[in-house]
């Protein structure tokens, strides 16, 4: 149970698409610690100007038993907030926005807590493949320069970071689950548990983040996964209605990805991918 006085807050940092969301159930699957989701997002909460999907629980909806009745004003310590309201002394956030981040880092310091930045790449090409397969009207161009963009603006923070910090492959994440999750459980100073890599089997309350992901954490839920609030779009159906449901590698990029926006990646953004290429 959380006492109020050992808060640690772990944010990350870097682009979307690029496994945050698995992350973070991993790291919420922790007995100690609650994932958020997207912590931004509750400043949406109880505001109905906003669309649905960004006010309430993605996996629950509308009758949250975490989410529903929860006020944030904007001023008091957000994290510490929410630690008092489920009783977990360890809160996870993977709102990825870089003043957001500095915000709650202080907030947390302020108050005597631990902020904790983990920094999450994945090899360009998938990013880039994701975000075209969800926004397939975008121009290429503007979503690779994006990419460059944010990896170096979330560099920039990770290298000014005061505080535990580590720098997480997606990949890795992926293929080396255990190891990983060890090392991060040691950085953010909580007991390694087997089964946060079953992140499936544990109830998660979410804001924003990935559908597919939270899809497969409420496929195991629900005997209906349509009774959850989370929904497929056409184009990701298919692969999380056939995942196993165990962390997995994906590398769809490597097929779906059109020879000319591959190209077109390796004219604009083959320097800067160079330390997250993976496979080659």
């Amino acid at each position: 149970m959380y006492d109020g006085s050992r808060l640690t807050a772990v944010m990350m940092c870097g682009a979307g698409h690029s496994g945050s969301t698995l992350l973070g159930m991993i790291l919420g699957s922790h007995s100690d610690a609650f994932y958020m989701g997207e912590g931004g997002k509750a400043r949406y909460l109880g505001d109905e100007k906003k669309p649905l999907r960004k006010r309430v629980c993605k996996i629950c909806g509308e009758d949250c038993p975490v989410w529903a009745g929860f006020e944030w004003d904007g001023e008091t310590p957000l994290y510490a907030q929410v630690a008092a309201h489920v009783g977990k002394p360890v809160i996870i956030d993977s709102t990825k926005d870089e003043g957001w981040i500095e915000a709650r880092a202080a907030e947390v310091r302020s108050s005597g807590g631990t902020p904790v930045l983990l920094m999450l790449s994945r090899d360009g090409r998938a990013v880039v493949n994701s975000r075209l397969r969800k926004y397939p009207d975008r121009d290429p161009v503007g979503q690779i320069q994006a990419w460059v963009d944010k990896m170096a603006a979330a560099d920039a923070l990770f290298e000014a970071f005061e505080g535990p910090k580590m720098r997480v492959r997606y990949e890795d994440l992926a293929e080396n689950s255990a190891t990983t999750i060890e090392v991060l459980c040691r950085l953010i100073g909580v007991d390694y548990q087997a089964g946060m890599a079953n992140f499936a089997a544990v109830e998660h309350h979410v804001l924003g983040g990935n559908s597919g992901t939270q899809f497969i954490a409420a496929r195991s839920r629900f005997d209906d996964p349509d009774e959850a609030f989370v929904s497929l779009g056409s184009r990701t159906r298919d692969y999380y209605e056939n995942h196993s449901g165990r962390i997995e590698l994906d590398l769809r990029w490597k097929t779906e990805m059109k020879p000319e926006h591959l190209a077109l990646f390796e004219q604009m953004a083959a320097t800067a991918n160079a330390p997250f290429q993976w496979g080659e």
